[in-house]
């Protein structure tokens, strides 16, 4: 395991790193976190606190496109 904190750290040891899969699916800052958050809840001290963070963002970003789909001739983005 490397010493690097910032590019490798020891709860993000997977084959596939969170961010690749984040940038190759095109995810936004609200589900980027929730894969983020769920990739690594088993990993660190507290997988329910994870948990919960991934669920905060979930319903933030299903907060926010109730709120696109209700404003007529608005454009819909991610």
């Amino acid at each position: 395991m490397s010493d690097d904190l910032i590019n490798r750290p020891p709860h993000y040891a997977f084959s596939i790193e969170p961010i690749d899969v984040i940038e190759s699916w095109g995810l936004g800052y609200h589900l980027g976190n929730v894969i983020k958050y769920v990739a690594r809840a088993d990993r660190k001290g507290n997988p329910v606190q994870d948990l919960r963070k991934a669920k905060w963002y979930i319903e933030r970003e299903i907060a926010r496109r109730e709120l696109l789909a209700a404003k007529p001739n608005r454009k819909r983005s991610r």
